[in-house]
């Protein structure tokens, strides 16, 4: 097997293979390997012999939106081999589809032993996660049942239910035992002189709860035509930058990426919508931060994201406080899991609450929305919405009797609720956490621009001047006490944060950026502030670091001290140009635009921190999700941000 990964995507669906196109189970680690549906791993082995053996690899699987291989069974330079297998994979909704070709080389009939050995072990992500936990289990039971045409695996544990069914054209000659869990498909092909031999094996995953009546295509190529078709559908119409053409190329390849990335969600009246998941691997599914600034970053480009997204977030606002949760009335979703581990509560991610930003920026892509599109229907309906999410902002974030949004580390949860949320990623130029409440920069900004936001809703749509006039006080008070307790004279920069005793968390941090998008800064304060983020120490030539490097905490691959983030620089930018810093929002773009060249157009969620004068490709970050929906939404900010230029 080998250590590289290659992710199909398909909206809840992804699958992880090997170069060769098989999954091994492994479990832990960085890259989870195997067919996921909802949370949960649906197959968890699907490993290809020829004769008993693993055949080699004369092509590994591709980059791309299907897997291709060409394989050839083993052998040395004075014996050419007898066959060759072309085998194509592709993933669709709860569904996965092979196909195997096998040309012979021969003159003279030849036959072949073809096996597929398979397992579901119906593992929950959060079981893969390189923390290496473990989660109790009672009365869970596994069962194997074979088909007239395939196999079939199940699962129950209490009312959870959910199973794989693997079906063959042709069926499997028989399926045996392996002394483990899996079983093993097996075909005799007999094949003539220079004759080919085609299988199809499909895979269906029914997820618990999932009562939908689904068909698996016929084929690879069919999913990938309807795949190509939902992702020509998000880049019609869009007028790319003829005179950058890298940028052009960079935006179309994040709406293809967005396209993949759609899952289902429910908005306040039952309607079913469509909205970005944050990302693949790890989080195939609705996180509220994620969403939100996703759609804020297409909004020009694709407002249906926008309206997709406020009604699933609102239809999802906490009603009434939850310990675990972290819910309190008013506060937008931070994460929406569907597994078991989810379902009887042994993690709280169900419906988890443990953001502080979420909230303010649902109020900041209600307004951008209704002032992009002018659909005033959006915000009547959500009025209800919009006013409980002030009011958490008000009351239960802090801002009222605090002066600001503030959180508590959740001994459950997360330790940090604003953006960068790992622990540790709040913390002094030295590296030392702050202790108690926690007032994140960022976050602030956010409050901001809410307010605003609201208040203009509020007085063009509401007719409540009342109302408008309160949270433009609310407003201007926030941003006059922040520049009083959050600016640090010596260093002419904002601090990280301020701890429980109101201390300055001084790390010099991209966040800084976060208050140009939001416009919390003086013009004065912003402009020292903007250039200051292209010095050296912060700007690797790629992107703006989270932290500017020659601090104690800085490490070039750590998470969120040193390395870079495509949409926080997309916030960068937009927040430069907003300050009429125009050189500098495109040298920020333009670092961005070539890291993404330099990977296919495609952008990561994270980038290690390395300098671009010290190695000429940008470096990788190791854990990063290969496909983010705020990283592929990232190239329509930059483009927003400094136009074609």
């Amino acid at each position: 097997m080998t250590d590289r990964h290659h992710l199909l995507v398909h909206g809840t669906t992804f699958a992880a293979v090997d170069d060769r196109g098989d999954i091994s189970g492994v479990r832990g680690g960085g890259s989870p390997d195997g067919l996921f549906v909802r949370d949960a791993r649906h197959l968890s082995r699907w490993q290809l012999t020829v004769d008993g053996a693993l055949p080699e690899v004369l092509t590994p699987v591709g980059d791309g939106d299907g897997a291709r291989c060409v394989l050839v069974p083993r052998g040395g330079r004075q014996e050419p081999p007898a066959h060759t297998l072309f085998r194509e994979q592709a993933v669709g909704d709860s569904s996965f589809v092979e196909s195997l070709r096998v040309t012979s080389n021969r003159p003279v009939p030849t036959t072949i032993r073809l096996a597929i050995t398979a397992d579901a072990d119906f593992t929950d992500q959060f079981e893969l996660r390189a923390d290496h936990r473990t989660y109790t289990k009672s009365g869970a039971v596994r069962s194997r049942q074979v088909l007239d045409d395939g196999l079939e695996f199940g699962y129950r544990r209490g009312e959870w239910r959910s199973c794989t069914a693997i079906t063959a054209e042709p069926a499997p000659d028989g399926v045996e035992e392996t002394g483990t869990g899996a079983r093993r498909m097996v075909w005799t092909l007999e094949l003539g002189p220079y004759d080919t031999v085609e299988l199809l094996v499909r895979v269906m995953a029914r997820p618990h709860g999932d009562k939908r009546a689904l068909r698996v295509p016929r084929d690879p190529a069919a999913l990938n035509e309807q795949l190509l078709a939902l992702e020509g559908e998000f880049v019609q119409g869009v007028a790319f930058p003829t005179g950058w053409p890298e940028l052009a190329a960079a935006c179309a390849r994040g709406l293809c990426d967005l396209a993949a990335l759609q899952v289902p969600a429910t908005g306040p009246d039952g309607e079913e919508l469509k909205v970005p998941a944050a990302g693949a691997p790890w989080f195939l599914t609705l996180l509220g931060r994620d969403a939100l600034l996703t759609s804020l970053f297409a909004l020009p480009y694709r407002p249906q994201l926008a309206a997709a997204t406020l009604p699933a977030l609102a239809a999802t606002q906490a009603t009434e406080t939850g310990a675990n949760s972290v819910a309190q009335p008013g506060k937008i979703v931070h994460e929406v899991r569907h597994g078991e581990l989810a379902h009887f509560g042994q993690v709280p991610y169900g419906r988890y609450y443990g953001s502080v930003d979420a909230t303010p920026l649902f109020l900041i892509l209600l307004g951008a929305y209704v002032e992009q599109t002018g659909d005033l229907g959006m915000a009547r309906r959500l009025e209800t919405h919009a006013r409980a999410a002030v009011g958490w902002m008000l009351d239960h974030g802090g801002l009222t009797s605090r002066g600001y949004l503030v959180y508590r580390a959740d001994k459950g949860g997360l330790a940090n609720q604003n953006w960068k949320d790992s622990p540790g990623a709040i913390c002094s130029a030295d590296g030392t956490r702050p202790v108690g409440t926690v007032t994140a920069a960022g976050a602030q900004g956010y409050a901001y621009d809410a307010l605003r936001r609201t208040a203009w809703v509020a007085r063009t749509v509401w007719a409540d001047e009342t109302y408008a006039a309160l949270l433009e006080q609310a407003a201007g008070d926030l941003r006059d006490r922040f520049q009083q307790d959050f600016w640090m004279r010596e260093a002419s920069f904002p601090a990280l944060a301020l701890d429980g005793e109101g201390r300055q968390v001084d790390a010099l941090a991209s966040d800084a950026g976060h208050l140009l998008w939001s416009g919390l800064l003086d013009k004065e304060y912003g402009e020292v502030v903007g250039r200051r983020l292209l010095e050296p120490d912060f700007f690797s030539g790629w992107g703006v670091r989270t932290l500017a490097a020659g601090q104690a905490a800085y490490h070039p691959l750590s998470y969120h001290r040193g390395s870079v983030w495509p949409h926080d620089n997309a916030l960068i930018a937009l927040g430069l140009a907003r300050y009429g810093l125009h050189d500098e929002a495109r040298a920020v773009a333009h670092g961005m635009v070539d890291a993404a060249t330099a990977g296919g157009h495609r952008l990561p969620e994270v980038l290690a921190g390395y300098g671009r004068d010290s190695h000429p490709e940008p470096v990788p970050y190791p854990h990063a999700c290969v496909r983010e929906s705020r990283s592929a939404a990232a190239p329509l900010a930059l483009l927003t941000a400094v136009g074609g230029a």
